[in-house]
């Protein structure tokens, strides 16, 4: 295959298929919480209810990512890609036409298959297809691209919730998909890796850890301890299934370095902490101080702001100083915003309490996420980038799986979505726990991060999207 430069037209199709295939992920993935209240109203669902919708998208993203990526190497980038962009498309279709919250979070699952096809073989193709003097720019391109999706999301689904309702959060993905589609058919080659010699994808290890990952969300959403136990079991079942395969889609090798299981504990906590907080804080500025869907949308906007206006900053900082101290200082300066955050009560005003603490929150997460990408592939061999990468943001989306299910019950938060009171007393509690994970992850980073920035160091890292893309937090220009 020739490959393609920068800035031609091929190369422009390439960035809009890819952009586009990526940018519907994000969007469905920033706009769902703002969704919840009404989806609360509308389908008659509790809080348990609420916590499915977010839940069962993330189990099957968390544990389909790997397989996913390694399915569009084996068999085709582009043809993962477009299939991850129809299953997208229809349980998109069925999470809009949902007559129940069972078949929501039924669709919702389906959804997530479709995102753990779709989103790994973005980044695949643009590796794939660009000359290599050139993937620097156009990844950089497709992430400020793909930022501009995460940042409009959450204001454009809270107008389209207020105006029409909240089932066209979902139906906005179809002329999106169908666009995608047609262009990825006429205008992105196929590529595959050729010196792959393995045909058997890890099938059963993507099996075991879904049914792992599922187990430990029901028994901890449900309060259903035999259910958690067989989500443990299944998790150990997967490390045996991996150790045993000639060619596992995640090479245990890569614990053996302190500094990448270190890396993967500081994504487990801070991202827990972000993940559990944010999705009660929407409820919150809806049920509690009458934020319109629109409103609670654009509060954290200042956030992403402020992301993008220090991620190149900070990555120049880290390749001088290395990510231990951005990712000791980043999670505590995180855990104070989500202690700022947990002020907000009724009568609290935006501009006096919520804005300083979004800031405060923004500000920590622009100093941990590049420097935490950074460790991450600093710490693998090259053989092993991808799915370093991979796995990295797999935990990410794990946490925040996991913190969904159990915080709004470590906070006091049980029934309905629209309690007030219990929101106003456990809302605080919630955002102590977090800033505790957040102190956590603080110690870990101390304690097993390396002062140089190591071989692969990112000196201008991309926006976390917080969207379960396995690339969204990949460099957008890595030091060789």
């Amino acid at each position: 295959m020739t490959q393609i430069k920068y800035g031609t037209p091929a190369a422009r199709w390439v960035l809009l298929a890819t952009v586009l295939g990526s940018g519907i992920a994000f969007l469905d993935s920033t706009v769902v919480n703002v969704a919840l209240p009404a989806i609360s109203r509308d389908l008659d669902a509790g809080l348990r209810g609420l916590q499915w919708v977010v839940d069962a998208y993330l189990v099957t993203l968390s544990a389909l990512l790997l397989l996913g990526g390694s399915l569009g190497d084996l068999y085709g980038r582009r043809r993962v890609f477009e299939i991850g962009l129809v299953v997208f498309t229809i349980a998109s279709v069925a999470c809009a036409a949902a007559p129940s919250i069972g078949a929501l979070i039924a669709a919702r699952g389906v959804q997530g298959i479709g995102a753990a096809l779709l989103v790994p073989e973005s980044l695949a193709i643009i590796s794939a297809v660009f000359v290599a003097e050139d993937r620097a720019t156009a990844i950089s391109a497709w992430s400020g691209l793909a930022g501009i999706a995460s940042a409009v999301g959450p204001f454009a689904g809270g107008w389209l919730i207020t105006a029409v309702s909240w089932r066209w959060v979902f139906l906005i993905n179809v002329p999106l998909a169908a666009i995608a589609i047609v262009i990825t058919r006429r205008h992105v080659p196929e590529t595959r890796d050729e010196a792959e010699t393995v045909r058997t994808p890890d099938v059963p290890g993507a099996v075991v850890v879904g049914i792992g990952l599922g187990a430990v969300a029901y028994g901890l959403i449900e309060a259903n301890t035999p259910f958690v136990v067989l989500g443990v079991v299944a998790l150990g079942a997967f490390v045996m299934i991996e150790r045993a395969r000639t060619h596992p889609m995640l090479p245990l090798d890569i614990f053996r370095s302190l500094q990448f299981t270190g890396a993967n504990l500081v994504t487990l906590a801070v991202y827990a902490a972000f993940g559990g907080v944010t999705f009660l804080l929407v409820l919150l500025l809806q049920e509690v101080l009458g934020y319109s869907p629109t409103e609670s949308g654009a509060a954290l906007l200042p956030a992403t702001v402020i992301m993008f206006a220090l991620s190149a900053r900070i990555g120049r900082l880290t390749g001088r100083i290395g990510p231990r101290l951005p990712m000791t200082v980043g999670p505590v300066v995180v855990g104070s915003g989500l202690l700022l955050l947990g002020r907000i009560g009724p009568g609290s005003g935006y501009v006096g309490t919520v804005l300083p603490a979004v800031i405060v929150f923004g500000l920590g997460l622009s100093i941990t996420v590049g420097p935490l990408t950074s460790a991450v592939l600093g710490a693998v061999e090259d053989r092993h980038l991808g799915v370093g990468s991979a796995f990295n943001n797999a935990v990410a989306r794990a946490a925040g799986l996991l913190a969904v299910a159990v915080l709004p019950r470590l906070a006091g938060l049980h029934a309905s979505a629209a309690d007030q009171g219990a929101f106003i007393h456990g809302f605080p509690r919630a955002a102590r726990v977090g800033a505790a994970l957040c102190l956590v992850g603080a110690v870990i980073a101390w304690a097993t991060i390396r002062t140089a920035s190591g071989t692969h160091a990112v000196t201008q890292p991309a926006i976390d999207h917080g969207c379960g893309h396995p690339s969204c937090r990949q460099p957008e220009e890595t030091a060789a």
